[in-house]
């Protein structure tokens, strides 16, 4: 009897454990941080050249008329204007091409400080472009701008994965999508005709990009490094203490540093794995196709041209011009509440949830959007069910398709192999990028109000494959991950530990004897992963 009341008694301490999850200061800044230089900065940038556009083509054209004696034709208009606003994607996968060897030699955060440099490069040359007349300046730093893009969206998903409990992993996560989201809000705020959304006041919307660089640089240096990569690859055991006591918010961090060193024992001969090397290990083969799929419909989905074009879509389903900034607010304003939401849920509904049921919610009122778009001149009251439709399918989006992304391509591979991962995932979301960007305006103008059909299918694709293929990891260490992938990979578990770790191999006996000691310790080993 006393024996089943100790055992009762231990379970409930366990579960006490469990439940209790340390936010303290230094993580909570470190997160807030480090979105605000860098994801903060994406979102706004997706939507900053929206309300500027009348502007900047004006521009275009004198500056054209000025040099060669005639105005630019509509055609060759057009296609500076797309290049304008597409090539931040090309930007964007140089930036996630050179990040691995960046965050290798740098740590994670140095990465995120020293690419304010591409940041401040890029404001000094937009916001200066209209001074000199040139527009190539603009276009110049657009690139720039997206090779700061490209980093910081591999650094940071990196940098938030490896500073959080697992427990909290998909909420800290969520905070990239959430910092995203309140860019493109902060985009359309700064671009309404009262402040800087005149002809004369534009190259300021592109000056603003100094600030959350500069508040970056300031307040980063006074927080720890990644504690996993000053174990795993640094092998630097004292500041990792420091960083795991700072980010805990606790002295005692034995538990953690003794997990993530039995980490490095293994690993301890084993050089990071490139890409080709990654691509060819059979124990993470699925997880490196649900990661290009997942970012592939991250960017295929149909978001980032409603967000390019959202003043022509407002303007085709009847929306007079001078109302338009006004209802463009309301898509930021719904955007950052929906990823408020995801983060909030995600720890008690799972990953798998949101994102297949976003994807369904999206395929939903894509449909519905279409039929609006297609009869709007029939029904006086449909243009108002076209801007329903385009909020719900912005609030469907940041719901899970948004940020998942991010923390699953964290949660699938071990420290070595995630600089690669994430470079697949930078350059697969990348390249999506620019290819919406770049034809979306031939589609629209090719397909008319069925556009958005083709969107559709991506989303229902998209969620088919999650449905039968995405195993949820909610509060999974990597090895139960990577055992829930095992089946389908055709791997026992004694082949995925050969592939990830190749080097080197623990002994039968030598495992014995750490399950003796954890268990003569009589403690739960709980910690970051």
């Amino acid at each position: 009897m006393e024996n089943k009341q100790q055992s009762n008694g231990v379970i409930k301490e366990i579960k006490a454990v469990k439940k209790k999850v340390n936010w303290s200061g230094s993580l909570i800044i470190a997160s807030l941080t480090g979105a605000f230089g860098s994801s903060f900065l994406y979102g706004y940038n997706l939507s900053v050249v929206n309300a500027p556009a009348v502007y900047i083509k004006k521009f275009y054209n004198e500056t054209w008329q000025r040099r060669y004696g005639f105005s630019v034709d509509e055609s060759t208009l057009t296609l500076l204007w797309s290049i304008t606003v597409s090539i931040f994607a090309i930007g964007g996968l140089v930036g996630a091409v050179i990040v691995t060897p960046i965050v290798k030699f740098f740590g994670r955060k140095c990465t995120l400080m020293l690419n304010n440099v591409f940041a401040v490069t890029a404001a000094l040359l937009m916001s200066l472009s209209l001074l000199a007349g040139s527009f190539e300046m603009l276009i110049l730093g657009r690139i720039i701008m997206g090779i700061d893009a490209g980093i910081s969206l591999s650094a940071l998903p990196m940098y938030l994965s490896e500073i959080s409990p697992k427990e909290i992993r998909g909420s800290l996560g969520q905070v990239t999508a959430i910092f995203i989201c309140i860019g493109v809000f902060t985009g359309q705020v700064l671009g309404l005709p009262e402040i800087f959304g005149q002809e004369s006041r534009w190259p300021y919307l592109f000056g603003a990009i100094i600030v959350p660089s500069l508040i970056q640089v300031v307040i980063l240096p006074f927080l720890p490094e990644s504690p996993r990569y000053l174990l795993l690859e640094k092998h630097n055991t004292s500041e990792a203490e420091k960083a795991f006591q700072r980010f805990l918010g606790k002295d005692d961090v034995s538990h953690e540093i003794e997990e993530v060193l039995a980490e490095s024992r293994v690993q301890r001969n084993t050089k990071l794995v490139s890409i080709l090397q990654l691509l060819r290990t059979r124990a993470v083969r699925w997880q490196v196709v649900t990661v290009v799929v997942t970012m592939g419909c991250y960017q295929l989905c149909g978001l980032n041209a409603i967000w390019y074009y959202t003043n022509n879509i407002f303007s085709e389903a009847g929306i007079s011009h001078d109302t338009i900034p006004y209802v463009t607010l309301s898509t930021g304003a719904v955007e950052t509440l929906a990823a408020v939401f995801s983060g909030l849920v995600i720890e008690r509904l799972g990953r798998r949830p949101l994102l297949i049921g976003g994807f369904g919610l999206m395929i939903v009122f894509f449909s519905v959007l279409t039929v609006s778009l297609t009869l709007q001149n029939t029904v006086h009251w449909l243009p108002y069910l076209s801007i329903f439709c385009i909020l719900a399918i912005i609030a469907s989006f940041c719901i899970g398709p948004g940020g998942i992304p991010f923390v699953l391509t964290g949660e699938f591979f071990q420290q070595s192999q995630r600089p690669a991962a994430f470079m697949i995932a930078g350059t697969v979301n990348w390249l999506s990028n620019f290819a919406v960007g770049l034809l979306f305006p031939f589609i629209q103008a090719g397909l008319q109000t069925y556009c958005f059909l083709v969107f559709a299918g991506i989303c229902f694709a998209g969620a088919a494959y999650l449905f039968f293929v995405l195993p949820e990891t909610k509060n999974k260490t990597f090895h139960e991950i990577s055992q829930a992938f095992a089946k389908r990979n055709k791997v026992t578990l004694e082949m995925q530990e050969m592939n990830h770790y190749p080097a080197e191999r623990k002994s039968s006996a030598e495992q014995e004897s750490d399950f003796t000691s954890s268990v003569d310790n009589g403690e739960t080993k709980k910690g970051i992963v």
